[in-house]
């Protein structure tokens, strides 16, 4: 039986509607002026003519995809070791996935540029971003992926399987990666929301991802500008929400054993 919210509550939930979605109406409303007392979708249609547009949008999506692969090759197995295995290694792992929270995004890519020269056909390519954003977004990633690990009996399950006959390669793709669905869904959605919205490394490095772009659209072309934020704001929030909902989902399960 589910509480009633009383009026301080629903005071509060509707200032908050209010507080969040007064910008957006606004950005939208000033997104569609056309000058004096014109409004229109011109310039919506200038930017979906844009091919830099199109090109920037594709890049961030496909480093977001690396990024997440990445992720998922070096995290996943290494963490499944540190539980099974190792789990006094836990606390240095939180503490180099904390590290991107307290080491700025400049002092990072100065970093990587003065010590990483590496292969020229990854150092002259945007390809190279994949690095700097797998540590930036690694404490989201880390900690999605440890609550999933910690939702199961990672040792439990492993033995069963091995008492089956299965090998480390079975269990690893039939038993393991199925029961943490979730949680790398939810690590590669926070992944994705947080390689769309960067700016600082994709600018100093000289590629024009999304963010990029928005950026210079603003100085030039005011009106379009606020349409890519919109375009930037629902695409972070549809994310977002795929977090919550996969969260809701996790939480259902477990409520249900």
């Amino acid at each position: 039986m589910s509480a009633r919210l009383g009026p301080v509550a629903v005071l509060a939930i509707v200032l908050g509607i209010v507080f969040f979605l007064t910008p957006l109406i606004v950005t939208f409303a000033f997104s569609l002026w056309e000058g004096g007392d014109r409004y229109g979708f011109a310039a919506y249609r200038s930017l979906v003519g844009d091919p830099d547009l199109w090109a920037s949008l594709l890049l961030s999506l496909r480093l977001a995809a690396e990024t997440m692969l990445l992720g998922m090759v070096l995290l996943v197995p290494s963490m499944i070791f540190v539980h099974l295995k190792a789990p006094g290694l836990k606390p240095l792992f939180e503490f180099i996935a904390a590290l991107p929270f307290v080491v700025p995004a400049i002092a990072l890519v100065a970093g990587l540029s003065a010590l990483y020269t590496g292969p020229a056909w990854l150092i002259g390519t945007p390809n190279y971003l994949v690095i700097p954003y797998f540590f930036l977004a690694l404490p989201y990633a880390y900690r999605a992926i440890d609550v999933g690990l910690s939702a199961i009996d990672v040792r439990t399950l492993t033995d069963a399987a091995h008492s089956l006959g299965a090998g480390w390669g079975q269990v690893f793709r039939l038993v393991l990666l199925p029961n943490l669905s979730t949680a790398l869904l939810g690590a590669t959605l926070l992944t994705l929301t947080i390689v769309m919205g960067e700016f600082t490394f994709a600018s100093v490095l000289l590629f024009k991802t999304f963010a990029v772009y928005i950026n210079d659209t603003g100085s030039s072309k005011v009106t379009e500008a606020a349409a890519l934020s919109l375009l930037s704001f629902v695409i972070t929030w549809a994310a977002m929400l795929g977090v919550l909902l996969t969260g809701r989902n996790t939480t259902d399960l477990g409520g249900t054993h």
